[in-house]
């Protein structure tokens, strides 16, 4: 017999420990369910309990608001008002569980929505702000380009109005800036050429205007078209205008 109870036992490495484990588990779950059952329930979830059940039962003859309502031909499941167009379920019982006051509630719902406010104002100040630095960046990438750009035309103009009055036997330039001096076209650094174009109180922009006014009334010669007319009434008549923004 002991022969034979042996061989029917399972003798697989590791069963025994498991079986044990497994054994240990629901006798820890059956207490856990028992002390549940055991515990006393606090005032506060006898309340709830009670209170849940007289909620979800439904009204009957033995109240006394029900009963009037009865009374002057209210049926249960209809609709309040003369026409029906009242509610049908009473209203929902909100019970305050919480140690606040009244209105703290409220008071907690308007300082997040205040601050939501002000988290929305700062984004848009920051990208009203962000917009205007790159505005701002635009307009300063312009006006450098415009700058550069007359400042060549006034370099052209310079070389343009050296190689006329020469031709015409002028020696010495109208004004000293009307010509390039000789170590400036092997110059390639802008700020030296920046310099020497604002030597003078007169700015680029009418430096540039004074001596294309000069090749056009002494010369009869546009820098833009880069050409020489005959007389000023040639010019006048074919020229497209006195700037680089007419003739584009």
């Amino acid at each position: 017999y002991l022969l034979e109870l042996t061989l029917r036992q399972d003798v697989r490495p590791g069963l025994p420990m498991v079986r044990r484990m497994k054994e240990a588990i629901q006798k820890e779950e059956k207490q856990k369910e028992a002390n549940e059952k055991n515990r006393q329930k606090s005032i506060k979830e006898e309340e709830k309990e009670r209170r849940d059940l007289v909620l979800q039962s439904a009204l009957g003859n033995e109240n006394k608001g029900f009963a009037l309502l009865q009374k002057m031909g209210y049926k249960s499941g209809q609709a309040l008002g003369k026409s029906g167009e009242g509610i049908v379920e009473p209203i929902p019982l909100n019970i305050k569980t919480g140690l606040s006051g009244l209105g703290h509630d409220e008071f907690k719902k308007r300082k997040a929505e205040e601050k939501l406010e002000n988290y929305r104002q700062k984004l848009h100040m920051k990208k009203q702000a962000n917009e205007q630095a790159a505005d701002q960046f635009r307009i300063r990438f312009k006006n450098k380009q415009e700058e550069r750009k007359m400042e060549g035309d006034l370099r052209k103009s310079q070389r343009a109005c050296q190689q006329l009055d020469m031709q015409k036997d002028i020696d010495v330039p109208k004004e000293t800036w009307y010509w390039l001096e000789p170590e400036e076209e092997d110059k390639k650094d802008e700020e030296d050429k920046e310099d020497e174009c604002t030597s003078t109180d007169l700015s680029v922009s009418e430096k540039l205007h004074i001596l294309t006014t000069y090749l056009r009334e002494e010369h009869f010669y546009c820098i833009w078209c880069g050409t020489t007319y005959e007389d000023s009434e040639d010019l006048s008549s074919n020229c497209p205008g006195n700037s680089a923004a007419d003739h584009e």
